[in-house]
Formats: C-alpha cells, structure tokens, sequence
C-alpha cells in the first residue's frame, strides 16, 4: 500500500505554501479574466437580456436604470460572473493539483471523473436555463402586460438593469448547481456518507424538499419552479443508480465477477472462497 502513494512526503510548511502560490494563482487568473470580461461586459449582457428582448412584443421596450452608478457597478458585476463562469476549470485544476500528492492511485481514479464532470454539468444546467427557461418564464411574466383604454393606464414592464442581472445571475447558479447533485450524492456515497439504498429510501422526503428549493430558487410562477423541480428530482434518482450500491455498481460488479471466473478457469487457478476467487482472478486478468 505505501507503494501507492507517491513519494513527495513534503513538511506541513511546504504544503502551505504550495497552497499560497495555488490560490495566488487562481486569484490571478480570475483578476484576469475580470479585466478582460470587463471590456466586453456590454456585449455579455446584451447577451443575458437576449432571451427578454426576444419575447418582447411591443415597440419601445427598454431596461431603465434609476441610479447613476447602476450601469457601471452593473458591468462590473456581469465582468466578475463571467470570470468566475470561465475560471471555475482552472480553479479546480488547481485545486486537483494541490490534493493529488496525497492520494492513493486508485482514489485519484475515483476522484478525477468527479472534477472533470464538475463545469461539465454546471455548464450544461447554465445552458437549460438560457435556452429552456428564461423564455418561457420571461414570456409569462410578460403576459401581464396590458395596453390600456379609455379609462385605464397601460401595465407596462419597465425593468431595472441591475435587478435583471440579479435575477438571471441567480437562476444560472440555481440550475448550475442543482446539476452537481448527483456528483455530491454519488461521492458522498463512495466515502460512506450514505448509500443508494439510504436515498432510495429518503425519496420522497427528496421530491417535497426538490419543490420547496425550486420554490426559493426560481420566480414565483409554476414553469419555472417545475423546469427546477423535475430535473433535481431526475438527478437524484441517477444518483441512486451511479452510486456504489445501486444498480450501476450492481451490474459492474456482476461482469467484474464472470470475467473473474473465466480468467480462473483459462489460468488454473485454485478454487477459493468468491472473494478471493474473484481478486484472483481479476489478478491473473491483468497478467495477461
């Protein structure tokens, strides 16, 4: 086993101030990409009020600003989600970086699918709620416009350009987010925390706190809540089936166990309790 660790066994001194230079260097990338994303804010939030602006109907629709520092501190804001939108796989590359030393082979086999499909699903819950989300709950907020008569004022939508950005901001990271729940669940699995089975059993407990997230998460209208809703509940039954006990595994570990068997009996091997029969086998498969 001590053949499986690698051979840096440096003094707690120097991991401190490999982990100084680590964050020095993701402080200073994302600073960066900061200054950078700074001189294309305007593009990224034209880019960000793209979906409002295509289920906008009438002529003459606008985002106001009621502050003379809103735009400014505005950009600003759209500057720093951008970098740490674009930063997050250089961040979590330099974290790997830092804790591989100290794992054994076979954990980092175990933990470096975890890290790449990290922005992986981030990004992708990123994209449903752009593409997916954002025009059907923006086309129903929209409905509740009303032109107006002879004897009634006109209900018209006149938003805030910084709380526009507030809430598209928080619908990215809600769904971002929801989307590494079945990465949590399954590592939580694979340390002990819990087990297929203990979420299999908590189900319905998931479904009723799923709705109640969504309800916090995402605007007070039901397409928003159930398009958060449906995909966490999703993820959570994956969770179950990708997780150490579940079916997944199961089914794995039934394959792991005939190729055994067959590679027993291709190498004469003796015949052992199942455990050891399989260990052996497997052993004489990567012999060959």
């Amino acid at each position: 086993m001590i053949k499986d660790i690698d051979d840096s066994k440096a003094p707690l001194l120097d991991h401190l101030v490999e982990l100084r230079s680590r964050l020095i260097r993701s402080v200073v990338a994302i600073l960066v990409l900061f200054v950078a994303c700074f001189f294309v804010a305007e593009d990224i939030y034209v880019f960000l009020v793209q979906p409002l602006a295509d289920v906008f109907e009438r002529e003459g629709a606008r985002l106001i600003y009621t502050d003379l520092t809103e735009v400014f501190f505005t950009y600003v804001k759209v500057a720093m989600f951008a970098a740490l939108f674009i930063g997050f796989p250089y961040v979590a590359a330099q974290l790997w970086l830092f804790i591989a030393p100290g794992l054994y082979r076979n954990e980092k086999g175990a933990f470096l699918p975890f890290l790449v499909l990290t922005p992986i699903l981030f990004f992708t819950g990123g994209a449903l709620v752009y593409y997916v989300i954002f025009p059907m709950a923006w086309a129903f907020f929209l409905s509740f416009e009303t032109l107006g008569g002879d004897s009634t004022l006109p209900i018209q939508l006149e938003a805030k350009v910084a709380e526009y950005l507030s809430l598209v901001m928080k619908l990215i990271f809600a769904f971002g987010l929801s989307f590494e729940l079945p990465l949590l669940l399954t590592l939580m699995a694979r340390v002990g925390l819990t087990s297929s089975k203990g979420l299999a059993d908590k189900r319905k407990y998931s479904i009723v706190l799923a709705f109640v997230a969504a309800a916090i998460l995402t605007p007070p209208d039901p397409i928003s809540q159930i398009s958060l809703a449906v995909p966490i509940i999703l993820l959570y039954e994956i969770s179950i089936i990708a997780g150490p006990e579940g079916r997944l595994a199961e089914a794995l570990g039934r394959r792991s166990a005939r190729l055994a068997m067959r590679c027993i009996a291709a190498t004469g091997a003796p015949s052992r309790e199942p455990r050891q029969a399989v260990s052996m086998g497997l052993y004489h498969c990567s012999l060959v």
